[in-house]
């Protein structure tokens, strides 16, 4: 089954917690602090497979998910990372963030490995917090969580040259002739039901990749036909190759077929349009087909076209050498559908964004939020009397007493934060 985009979510390994322990060996007084580090969680990879084809395995993995790293230990010893995950994808694979649309990774080449979701720092151990002044700290660190990401794969075929074209006018015969893939031909529309890729040999030292892609139909842009389902696989294509039933076997004119194709390709992203063109005028042999290429010469005389009958495997290396001539001179084409005009560079200003708020909930009563008291609260997890002293102290520190007495926090309001509920006299 050939698949080519699929929704997972990823979750990437917490960090593990640092120890809060003490050296307790016979003979050795004041042993202090050693409390190790926590592990780091494990990072979840893609890597560009050249073995596989499709995206299949992922549709029944939906959710991946990587180790968590260890607790550390006493005696100053770190936890165990977590264990990453590895996930291969074939080569021409791109990873977006499902939330904001943004590209993560391009896996173009063999091999390559990107990390797409990565694991949370492990937390440090009471050790790390020795000082001359708290020779003995009790608290540590819990360990960073993870990336916990949506991401859509999508497949691109990494292919130099596109086949397009109305169904059944050859597409899958030239591919057949020009290369040793071997696509199912039959005299039906819509025979093709998956791209097929295949490697055509110009010459000794010249070759290309080309893609048969399923028939695309007038409206295929909009979602009609198979051509809208697979479209993107010409994005990566610097070359298209059209295919003209010149001889108007299925009963359509073959010039308006031209215009219908391309006004397809010209209502897709990723300006198709703009790239080269070569035409096959394919099926010379049957009667009609001469008068339709005088017709089609006249009417794009600046267009390159080639006769040809690729039952029988004539006409077509001219059409396949003038493919590879524009493929030296034509260079790739970015997938991102951004304009790059660069007219000018304005700069505003934006104000940065809160680390905490202060929110008054009701008479006396006050609400603090933010990432950073997020972050703080999961650092410490207030288990001991030092762990409450160290938020007090960090609180102060943030501003945060400072900004509640600006809103008019009086002493003895209730502050709420995050699960907790504490007495405003002096952080």
């Amino acid at each position: 089954m050939f698949v080519d985009r699929v929704t997972v979510k990823l979750f990437a390994g917490n960090g593990g917690a640092g120890a809060a322990t003490f050296r307790h060996e016979p003979f050795v007084p004041l042993g202090g602090p050693d409390g190790g580090d926590g592990g780091k969680g494990g990072d979840v990879v893609f890597v560009a497979d050249t073995n596989k084809s499709t995206l299949l395995d992922l549709r029944y993995h939906r959710n991946i998910r990587a180790e968590n790293g260890e607790r550390g230990k006493s005696k100053k010893m770190h936890g165990a990372d977590g264990e990453g995950v590895t996930v291969k994808v074939p080569q021409g694979t791109i990873v977006k963030n499902l939330a904001t649309g943004r590209l993560i990774a391009d896996l173009t080449q063999p091999d390559q490995s990107e990390i797409i979701a990565h694991g949370g720092r492990g937390g440090r151990g009471n050790f790390r917090f020795k000082t001359a002044r708290n020779p003995a700290p009790e608290f540590s660190e819990q360990g960073e969580l993870g990336d916990v990401l949506e991401v859509e794969v999508e497949l691109k075929l990494l292919a130099d040259v596109g086949l397009v074209g109305y169904p059944s006018v050859g597409k899958s015969t030239v591919l057949s002739v020009a290369s040793v893939a071997k696509p199912k031909i039959g005299d039906y529309d819509f025979t093709t039901l998956v791209p097929q890729l295949g490697v055509v040999k110009v010459n000794r030292d010249v070759s290309f990749v080309m893609a048969d892609l399923p028939g695309l139909i007038k409206g295929a842009s909009e979602g009609k036909g198979l051509g809208h389902e697979f479209l993107r696989h010409i994005e990566r294509c610097r070359v298209i190759l059209h295919v003209i039933d010149m001889a108007g076997s299925s009963g359509r004119d073959p010039l308006q077929d031209y215009e219908d194709i391309r006004n397809e390709l010209g209502s897709y992203r990723y300006r198709l349009l703009e790239r080269p063109e070569v035409v096959i005028a394919n099926k010379m042999d049957v009667e009609g087909a001469e008068e339709n290429l005088e017709r089609f010469k006249k009417a794009h005389p600046d267009l390159p076209v080639y006769p040809a009958s690729a039952i029988i495997n004539e006409g077509l290396d001219g059409a396949l050498k003038k493919a590879a001539e524009l493929l030296q001179v034509t260079a790739p084409f970015p997938l991102e559908e951004e304009e790059k005009e660069l007219k000018g560079v304005v700069y505003t200003y934006e104000e940065p964004k809160k680390p905490f708020s202060v929110t008054k909930i009701a008479k006396g009563k006050w609400n603090v939020q933010g990432p950073r008291i997020d972050q703080l609260f999961h650092d410490n997890p207030l288990k001991t009397e030092e762990d409450i002293r160290r938020l007090s102290h960090d609180l102060k520190v943030f501003g945060i007493e400072h900004l509640l007495r600006e809103n008019g926090a009086e002493d003895g309001d209730i502050i709420y934060i995050r699960d907790y509920e504490f007495t405003f006299e002096d952080f």
